[in-house]
């Protein structure tokens, strides 16, 4: 493969160049219990994803308990609910986070989170977070994202909902602010997201109007617009989480169950890997088929002196005799000996 922008998190290599970086997004699907929520880290890590996400906020350091309509959710997965109770229920509280990062290290696998104000990036700092995402929803909060950035670690911005002026704007804004690097996510915030609006061309695109990485932040059902996009370019991969989609949970309608994540990694990967390179050279693994290819053999005996029709003379398989190109050059040639039926045409058989 070419080259292409790549960054580092945790000491791997992420970029078109690199296998897929698949993150596995818990959300709140620990509904409300922390040991639910070290089983989803055992539970996350077994599938071979490449990471693990959190997210780290409050209700209160995410919205207001406010009595208005615009603090009402209309419509959707959460119709009716405020954003207040929604946060409340679904948020990750501080006080399990240490408890968490543990629990990954230990899985040896990474663990990072989105964080939703400052606290949440101090926090996380001080845990030895390797990088930081910011959701789609904070992709215009420039403030926080340059104060993420200031940390000195990469940025993953998932772009739901922005326009183009403000992807550009939160991707210069992190990388001035002191991020050593950007990925961009496409994204359709919507919950579940439907397929056919998850324009997934969207990632090629931005691949060639930004001069980073790019992937998926992938809301829809199942795994398709995932392995899509790691066709069109994506190098990273984000996808929700659940042990059972049956035992609810915020998000868990449109999360992945365990068996259904690692089939997502490993297609993922292989997708990654049948794109290989662009090239029209016999591969080592066909050279064995290769004599099995048409080619120009004796049909029916032909004696010495004979002229060579389309009667004594047939393309078949295996590959052995002249190759077929040669039919009309060989026609009306007179054999140069007695040719027997089976026998592959070559030129020296020819007078």
């Amino acid at each position: 493969m070419s080259a292409s922008p790549e960054i580092e998190i945790a000491g791997r290599k992420v970029g078109a160049a690199h296998e897929p970086f698949v993150i596995c997004e818990l959300s709140g699907n620990h509904n409300g219990s922390l040991e639910r929520a070290l089983s989803m880290i055992d539970a996350a890590a077994a599938t071979g994803c490449d990471a693990i996400k959190i997210q780290t906020y409050t209700a209160d350091t995410i919205t207001m308990d406010v009595d208005r309509p615009e603090f009402k959710i209309h419509g959707g997965l959460w119709d009716g609910r405020s954003l207040y109770e929604l946060y409340q229920e679904a948020q990750t509280p501080y006080e399990w986070h240490a408890a968490l990062f543990e629990r990954a290290r230990k899985r040896g696998v990474i663990l990072f989170s989105s964080p939703f104000d400052e606290t949440a990036v101090d926090l996380l700092d001080g845990l030895g977070a390797p990088a930081f995402k910011i959701a789609s929803f904070e992709a215009v909060d420039l403030p926080l994202i340059r104060y993420a950035a200031a940390k000195g670690k990469p940025l993953i911005i998932s772009t739901g909902m922005a326009n183009l002026a403000e992807i550009e704007a939160a991707r210069d804004a992190a990388l001035s602010a002191g991020a050593p690097g950007v990925v961009l996510l496409h994204c359709v915030s919507s919950y579940p997201a439907v397929t056919e609006d998850a324009n997934v061309r969207t990632v090629a695109d931005m691949a060639g109007r930004f001069d980073c990485p790019v992937g998926l932040s992938d809301h829809t059902m199942g795994t398709a617009a995932s392995v899509a996009a790691i066709a069109l370019g994506a190098s990273v991969i984000e996808k929700h989480f659940t042990l059972a989609r049956a035992d609810g949970g915020p998000d868990s309608a449109f999360s992945l169950e365990p068996a259904e994540f690692q089939a997502l990694v490993r297609d993922c990967k292989d997708a990654w890997k049948a794109l290989g390179r662009a090239h029209y050279d016999l591969l080592g693994s066909e050279r064995a088929n290769a004599q099995f290819r048409r080619s120009l053999y004796v049909a029916a005996d032909v004696k010495a002196g004979e002229a060579i029709t389309r009667a004594n003379i047939r393309s078949i398989r295996p590959g052995d005799g002249l190759a077929p190109a040669h039919l009309d050059e060989v026609l009306g040639r007179k054999a140069a000996r007695d040719l027997a039926r089976g026998e592959p045409l070559a030129w020296d058989m020819l007078a």
